[in-house]
C-alpha cells in the first residue's frame, strides 16, 4: 500500500537533472544546514501520521521565511520539479506524502507568534506554530484558540489550515475555516499573496483553507481568538451499549442543547484507553459519552440538568461531573489518547474519518459491527457524536496472512456506508492520497472536473502537492470522456482555458 514515484534527477546527458539543479539553488537560498539530502535523514520524512503510505522525498528543505519559500517554489517552477509542504507530519490522510522526484518544504522552523491583538481578538502566527501554543500565548489574558484536534499539542497551524482541521469542540465552534481571518501564502508559481476574509469578490480564503496544499503554502496566518467562557461543565456518561449512547446524543441535540462537545467511545476504545492511560472510566460500560457544556453560568447550569435528565432517560448507568480542572482533564485524557491507545490491542490499525447524519448513527454503527463479525476484524469506534463524524479504528495483526487485506475491505466498506447514508468520505482528516480513490463514489466526473478548474486557476502546472485529492491525474484543460485539451465549460464558451 506504499506510494512510489519515479525520480527525476537524471536530466540531459552530460548535465545535472532538474532536482539536482533545484538542490543547488536551495543551498544558495537557505545555506547547507537547511538542505537535507542524506538518504537516512530523508527517510525521517517518508510519511505523515498515516504510516502505510510511504515515499522518501528527493530533497527536504527547512526555510525560515516566506521569502525563502517563495524562492524555493520559483526554483521548482523553473525546473518543473514538484513540491509538497509539510508541518508537523501529524496528518492522517497521506496529504503530506512526499515525492521522490520532488522537494518537501518543511515549515517546522517557522514557529514565531508574530502579533497578538486582543482588542480585535486576533493573533498572527507562522505556519509551524503548534495549535496549542496559540492558546498558551493568550490563556492568561482570558482567550483561547477554539479548534482542538486530538494532536493539538504537536500539530501545526499551517497543517490545520491545509486540512481544515476540526476537533472535539467543532460541534459548537466550527472548523479551522471559521477561525481564520487572513493568510499570507506563497502561490504555486512562487509569488507572495494575501488572502483575507474581508476581500471583495469570491471567497479565495475559504477555497484555500482545506485545499490540502494543492493551492499553495500558507506562510503567515491570522487566527480568530475566542473568550474563555464564564463556566465549563464536563460530564462523563456511561451506557450499557453504544445504541443507548447514540439515543442520548440524538435526544440532547433534539432538545435544542448544543454542547461545546459530545464525544463517544465504544467498549473496545474504552479498553484501549484504560490500558494506555488508566483513565478510570466506569467498568463494564459498553459506551461512554463525554459531554462538555460552556458559556454563561446560568445557561450551563440549565443545560447540565437537561443533559443529565436525557442521559438517564436513555439508560445511562453512571454519570460523573468534573469538579475542577484536574478532573476535567482526567475525563478528556481517555478520549484524547484513544487513537494511540489502540496500538496496545493490535500490531496495526487503519484510521477512518467518515461522516453520517446524526439520525443515521445507530444504523451505521450496527452495520460496522456486522462488518467486524463478517470479516473477523475488530473495529474500535471513537467519534465526534454531535456532528456524526466517525473515526472507526480498524484493528488487525499485520503478521497474520490476509488480515491487512480484510482490514482494508472493512475500512472501504465503512466509507461506502457513510456515502450510502448521505454522508461524506471525510470530516476533518482530508482526502490526501488515502481517500482519493473514493472521490468518484461521492462525486461525478463533472463535479471533479469543475473542482479541477479551481485548482488549475492556482496551479496550472500541477506542481503543488500533485497526486493528492483527485483520484486520477487531471491535467489543466483536460476532462476524461469529453475531449482532450478542452473542458466542457470551455467548449460551451462559459470559461477560458488556463
Amino acid at each position: 500500500m506504499s506510494e512510489t514515484f519515479v525520480a527525476g534527477t537524471e536530466g540531459e546527458p552530460g548535465g545535472p537533472g532538474p532536482l539536482a539543479r533545484v538542490t543547488a539553488r536551495c543551498r544558495e537560498i537557505l545555506g547547507p544546514d537547511a538542505v537535507i539530502t542524506d538518504p537516512v535523514r530523508l527517510r525521517t520524512y517518508e510519511c505523515d501520521g498515516l504510516t502505510y503510505h510511504r515515499a522518501s522525498p528527493g530533497l527536504v528543505v527547512l526555510p525560515e521565511s516566506a521569502e525563502q519559500i517563495a524562492a524555493i517554489v520559483r526554483a521548482c517552477n523553473e525546473h518543473a520539479v514538484p513540491f509538497v509542504a509539510r508541518g508537523s507530519g501529524t496528518g492522517l490522510s497521506g496529504g503530506a506524502l512526499p515525492r521522490s522526484d520532488g522537494v518537501l518544504i518543511v515549515t517546522s522552523r517557522m514557529r514565531r507568534v508574530l502579533e497578538i491583538d486582543l482588542p480585535n481578538r486576533r493573533a498572527v502566527v507562522e505556519p509551524g506554530v503548534t495549535n496549542l501554543a496559540i492558546t498558551e500565548a493568550v490563556r492568561d489574558e482570558g482567550f483561547y484558540y477554539a479548534p482542538d484536534p486530538s494532536s493539538q499539542q504537536i500539530c501545526s497551524i499551517g497543517g490545520n489550515v491545509a486540512e481544515n482541521s476540526g476537533g472535539a469542540h467543532c460541534l459548537k465552534y466550527g472548523f479551522t475555516v471559521n477561525h481564520i481571518e487572513a493568510c499570507e501564502i506563497v502561490t504555486p508559481d512562487g509569488e507572495i499573496a494575501e488572502l483575507n476574509r474581508m476581500d471583495a469578490g469570491y471567497d479565495l480564503l475559504g477555497a484555500f483553507v482545506g485545499s490540502e496544499g494543492t493551492l499553495g503554502i500558507a506562510t503567515k496566518i491570522t487566527v480568530r481568538l475566542s473568550c474563555t467562557p464564564e463556566a465549563v461543565c464536563t460530564l462523563l456518561a456511561a451506557f450499557p451499549d453504544i445504541e443507548s449512547g447514540g439515543r442520548a446524543v440524538s435526544a440532547i441535540i433534539g432538545a435544542g442543547v448544543i454542547p461545546a462537545a459530545i464525544e463517544m467511545m465504544d467498549r473496545l476504545a474504552i479498553e484501549a484507553a484504560e490500558a494506555a492511560v488508566d483513565c478510570g472510566y466506569p467498568p463494564g460500560a459498553g459506551a461512554v459519552l463525554v459531554v462538555e457544556l460552556d458559556g454563561p453560568l446560568a445557561e450551563v447550569e440549565r443545560q447540565y440538568h437537561e443533559v443529565e435528565r436525557l442521559c438517564r432517560e436513555c439508560g445511562a448507568i453512571e454519570l460523573r461531573v468534573a469538579q475542577d480542572a484536574a478532573e476535567r482533564a482526567a475525563i478528556w485524557k481517555g478520549r484524547k489518547s484513544a487513537f494511540a491507545a489502540v496500538g496496545r490491542l493490535c500490531s496495526a490499525y487503519l484510521v477512518q474519518d467518515g461522516v453520517v447524519p446524526r439520525t443515521a448513527l445507530p444504523r451505521v454503527l450496527a452495520d460496522i459491527d456486522e462488518l467486524s463479525r463478517e470479516y473477523g476484524i475488530r473495529v474500535a469506534n471513537v467519534f465526534h457524536a454531535g456532528d456524526g463524524n466517525l473515526h472507526p479504528l480498524v484493528l488487525f495483526n499485520d503478521e497474520e496472512e490476509g488480515a491487512a487485506e480484510r482490514a482494508a475491505i472493512v475500512s472501504g466498506r465503512i466509507i461506502d456506508l457513510c456515502i450510502e447514508h448521505g454522508g461524506s468520505i471525510t470530516g476533518e482528516h482530508g482526502v490526501g492520497v488515502d481517500k482519493s480513490r473514493y472521490m468518484t463514489r461521492m462525486f461525478t466526473d463533472e463535479d471533479l472536473d469543475t473542482m479541477q478548474l479551481v485548482r488549475c486557476a492556482f496551479d496550472p502546472d500541477n506542481l503543488s502537492n500533485p497526486g493528492k485529492v483527485f483520484p486520477t491525474p487531471r491535467l489543466c484543460g483536460e476532462a476524461p470522456g469529453v475531449r482532450k485539451g478542452v473542458h466542457p465549460l470551455v467548449a460551451s464558451g462559459q470559461a477560458e482555458l488556463f
